[in-house]
């Protein structure tokens, strides 16, 4: 690990030619102000196949420029730099042209973070705790556009929604948004709620997972949002679930 730390060269380090995503590997750039962590982090997912680091960044204020030089599918982002967090750092990310997805890997579980990131666009949240062979999931999942929390933040969740639920000044917002949708939209958008997979929505609703897919891409549309996640906060912020 220690080698693979030296190796780092700046603060935003590009291992590789840039180059279009498509049909090869998922490209990863981690963006940690810890050398260590960024590498162990390469260690683990450049070990995995289909997984492939593009680069690094020590900073959140990098990370535009970062994305730009390295184009990947995947941000691996870290909340706690010294400059721009990541929570900031992913608003702005997500708030770009096409941006990649984010994952946001970190020690810091506060509610309020959770949050902010997810209603940001990131496609998922986990511990540093969490054991690499989850990681490496996630980080597929998240590329494939699935939503991805650990247990502990999925309980978080949960809870903090529910607490809040009575006093949420976005139901009413939430609640008007849903009600433009279709039946079948509705009960897309409620499975997507319920925390459910493609798979596990088609099964329930009796549809393949490509229709599944149709129907979460025409959710987005309609309700401008970027991501499931973002569709399963709207459905609890209307207290569907």
């Amino acid at each position: 690990m220690a080698a693979m730390a030296g190796a780092v060269t700046g603060p935003a380090h590009v291992t590789g030619p840039a180059a279009t995503s498509g049909a090869g590997p998922v490209r990863v750039l981690i963006v940690d102000d810890d050398a260590l962590v960024r590498a162990g982090l390469s260690m683990i997912l450049g070990g995995t196949p289909d997984l492939k680091v593009v680069g690094e960044a020590a900073d959140g204020s990098e990370v535009v420029r970062a994305v730009a030089a390295c184009r990947p599918d995947v941000v691996l982002m870290d909340i706690r730099m010294p400059r721009l967090d990541g929570l900031a750092a992913t608003e702005t990310l997500r708030a770009r042209p096409r941006p990649p997805e984010v994952l946001v890997l970190t020690t810091f579980d506060a509610d309020e973070h959770v949050l902010r990131a997810l209603r940001a666009g990131a496609g998922g949240f986990l511990l540093k705790d969490t054991p690499p062979v989850e990681i490496v999931r996630a980080v597929r999942r998240v590329a494939a556009g699935e939503a991805t929390l650990s247990p502990t933040v999925t309980r978080m969740l949960i809870e903090h929604v529910t607490a809040g639920a009575a006093v949420d000044p976005g139901r009413e917002r939430a609640a008007r948004l849903l009600a433009g949708l279709t039946e079948r939209e509705r009960a897309v958008a409620v499975a997507l709620g319920q925390g459910r997979t493609n798979a596990e929505i088609a099964a329930a609703l009796f549809m393949s997972v490509a229709t599944v897919k149709a129907y979460v891409s025409r959710l987005l549309t309609r309700l401008g949002l970027n991501n499931r996640v973002q569709v399963a906060l709207l459905v609890h912020d209307a207290g569907l679930v």
